[in-house]
């Protein structure tokens, strides 16, 4: 059994591909019941799209809700769980909270990994009394259709948490890298984040249109969409809150641009607030 803690974007994609492609049984928990709500939402419509375009069929929809069981309680989402995986915001304080909590009612033999982006795996482990079972387990949005499983050893993390979260990732039909080292950003991030930024910086100093920009990385670099779309669909506050624990790990130079910080005062987060460097309340 897996739990997923956190039903947003993230957490309801993760629950998905478990019960669906791993045809696992799947606890999500998270802490209002419009947020479970929403969150089995979102998951409905996903697999009405996998139908639609004939990848399921509609008893294999029904089979992978059947498998997923919304709860509030804490206790009741992990306590039989052998993998807890958290999906909480990119926020320091919120997952260790929810981690200390989880940890308290997990079994003893239960991995629990995290599905930050950038935040330390070691300072996250710390807080749970099973360090050498705790890794990273970073999948990118959406989990039910990008491939990539990015997975982080803290450090203490076991040789068998990795191989273990890795034959996991391959039952759900992932590509797995494995981080070696606890570093900010890992792999995709520490890459990725300061190439946004710099497109941030660009709008801010009046270089090029959004537009623009986008376009010239798209056919220039062959992304598959541009800089300042990725960011509207990643949410324009996590894209902050990464550049922060980057900056603060690694030092100035990772610093958040101007117009990043602006924008997330403003609530222009992207998609999801409905308008950020585009207006996506007009978009099918």
């Amino acid at each position: 059994m897996i739990a997923v803690l956190g039903a947003g974007l993230m957490g309801h994609g993760i629950a998905q591909v478990s019960a669906q492609v791993a045809k696992c049984e799947v606890m999500i928990r998270d802490v209002k019941q419009e947020f479970l709500d929403r969150g089995m939402g979102m998951m409905r419509k996903s697999l009405q799209k996998f139908v639609q375009k004939q990848v399921i069929s509609e008893q294999d929809m029904n089979d992978t809700l059947g498998r997923v069981h919304p709860v509030l309680g804490m206790k009741e989402a992990v306590e039989n769980a052998d993998l807890i995986i958290e999906a909480v915001p990119e926020n320091l304080q919120i997952k260790k909270a929810v981690l200390a909590e989880a940890d308290k009612y997990a079994k003893e033999g239960a991995i629990i990994a995290s599905n930050t982006s950038s935040i330390s795996i070691t300072e996250l482990a710390s807080i749970t009394e099973r360090p050498e079972r705790f890794c990273g387990m970073h999948f990118f949005n959406p989990p039910q259709l990008m491939k990539l499983v990015e997975i982080i050893r803290g450090a203490q993390t076991s040789d068998e948490t990795i191989n273990t979260i890795v034959a996991v990732s391959h039952r759900m039909e992932k590509e797995t890298v494995v981080v070696k080292k606890d570093t900010a950003g890992f792999i995709v991030n520490r890459i990725l984040i300061p190439a946004l930024n710099e497109a941030f910086n660009l709008v801010w100093e009046g270089v090029a249109e959004p537009e623009d920009i986008d376009k010239a990385i798209k056919l220039g670099l062959n992304w598959p969409m541009g800089p300042l779309t990725l960011v509207d669909y990643l949410g324009i506050d996590t894209t902050l809150a990464i550049t922060e624990v980057l900056q603060s790990e690694l030092g100035p130079k990772y610093g958040p641009s101007p117009l990043l910080r602006q924008m997330t005062r403003a609530r222009l987060l992207g998609k999801k607030s409905g308008k950020g460097f585009y207006d996506w309340t007009k978009k099918k």
